[in-house]
């Protein structure tokens, strides 16, 4: 009997587990040539994005929960700037017409106050122009068509140019 009853928990237990609803945001990771960057996907569930969710001018952990991190497995050039070997923390300060793509040291934040205590270890930053995608994007994605960081969100994708 008392078997029986630690088997019932168990399984009510499992079943709970697996019946949990999935993460609003979940970690995902894109790879490319001698790169990958591993973030959590939040979705725009119609909301206005850029300029309201994310407020222009304010740094942004470029995704949901921790910041967005970013492995280069070689020496890059990220947007002109020449960026060593390693991993780094990617954040983004956007505004109606350009964004600001940063590089920091310290990966992992948890976001924007970690970032304040922690950019004087920024390594680069890049400004970019805002481009407007011929369609919405529900899902934060990046990806790394060549020679290129791109991010697409909402009404919105930005390329920061790489060269290994």
């Amino acid at each position: 009997m008392k078997s029986m009853l630690m088997g019932l928990a168990l399984l009510f237990s499992a079943t709970a587990v697996l019946a949990q609803d999935p993460p609003k945001s979940p970690l995902v990771s894109a790879k490319g040539d001698n790169v990958e960057i591993s973030y959590s996907q939040p979705s725009k569930r119609n909301r206005e994005i850029f300029g309201a969710l994310v407020p222009y001018g304010e740094v942004w952990r470029a995704g949901a929960n921790k910041s967005t991190d970013i492995t280069f497995k070689k020496d890059v050039t990220f947007g002109g700037k020449k960026v060593k070997a390693g991993s780094y923390a990617l954040f983004i300060v956007p505004t109606a017409t350009d964004f600001t793509v940063i590089l920091n040291g310290v990966t992992g934040q948890m976001g924007s106050s970690q970032y304040e205590a922690n950019k004087e270890k920024n390594v680069a930053e890049v400004k970019v122009p805002r481009q407007k995608t011929a369609s919405t994007v529900e899902k934060l994605t990046y990806s790394f068509p060549k020679g290129a960081l791109q991010m697409e969100w909402d009404d919105t994708k930005i390329s920061v140019p790489m060269k290994f």
